[in-house]
């Protein structure tokens, strides 16, 4: 951090290229944790319900034994989806390589998305935004980290409408522990207060109006990230949180249904305007806040 003191242009440069590395593995966690979580939900299921594994039931008849590849963040390699083609170091280097093969696989031709850069743009650019806005320092590192996390959320939202808990718990534990050691500039008070609203006003609304129209208006990952949200940003900052997302979610929302054509009862993930709302209030919620009151209330 000192090094960042004396050389002030150095901090956003790294995190620029920080953030373009760390983009490139979000693509892996994005698309890989799903996998893992649905792989590792049959594992429980056919342990709790042997009677159910069909497969491995047969495999047992035929006497084989059944051998399961190792799929996790780290293994296999990353590969073509379509020639299965191992991609090199040098087809891997974040948005470098994606411009060079012209988005399309070096082997095969096949199309390469452009949400893989796209990811790793946001994720640059949004660390670089950090470092310009925060000085350098270990709360600034820890918010880049936060980032990180509600990156990868918003976009395993997107894909899924999941909000894995192998993230957001961790995440709400972090924020806590970051206040605990002083870190953070929430108190440990505000910040467990946070958690605890966070989660619990989220599962009651969810529970009225389930009560009342008998249907699920979100999910329980909502809850835990709002949590998580309330451990880094302090109780006091949930209301805009809530209402920010809210407005963004409904806006968006009617967007979404207009262009699609579809109704008022097609489901839509909540999680990415919950990140971004609290993105945006780590870095502006007490401008924003300030301005509000200053403006409309006289305070």
């Amino acid at each position: 951090m000192e090094l960042f003191t004396y050389y002030p242009w150095l901090f956003p440069v790294f995190a620029a290229i920080f953030g373009l590395l760390i983009g490139s593995f979000l693509n892996v966690v994005i698309h890989r944790l799903p996998i893992m979580m649905e792989r590792q939900w049959k594992a429980d299921c056919i342990e709790c319900f042997p009677e159910f594994d069909k497969e491995n039931k047969q495999e047992k008849d035929n006497n084989s034994v059944a051998t399961t590849p190792v799929f996790n963040l780290s293994v296999p390699r990353s590969r073509c989806p379509h020639c299965q083609h191992a991609i090199t170091m040098w087809e891997n280097i974040p948005v470098i390589s994606w411009l060079v093969l012209k988005g399309k696989c070096s082997a095969c031709g096949a199309k390469i998305s452009a949400r893989y850069p796209t990811i790793e743009l946001l994720t640059a650019v949004m660390t670089t935004i950090i470092s310009l806005m925060l000085p350098s320092s270990l709360w600034a590192v820890a918010v880049i980290f936060f980032s990180f996390a509600l990156i990868a959320l918003t976009f395993i939202d997107i894909d899924t409408m999941l909000l894995p808990d192998q993230i957001t718990l961790p995440l709400m534990w972090a924020g806590i522990a970051a206040a605990l050691v002083g870190l953070s500039p929430v108190s440990l008070q505000d910040a467990i207060i946070g958690a605890m609203v966070g989660y619990l006003s989220l599962w009651s609304l969810f529970w009225s109006f389930k009560l009342i129209t008998g249907k699920e208006g979100m999910g329980y990952g909502d809850f835990k990230l709002l949590a998580a949200l309330g451990a880094w940003l302090g109780w006091q900052s949930l209301p805009f949180v809530v209402l920010l997302s809210s407005l963004v979610g409904a806006v968006c929302g009617i967007i979404l249904l207009r262009v699609q054509r579809s109704d008022s009862q097609t489901p839509f993930s909540f999680g990415p305007y919950l990140a971004m709302a609290g993105w945006i209030s780590i870095l502006w919620g007490d401008q924003v806040i300030s301005w509000y009151l200053h403006s409309y209330i006289g305070m």
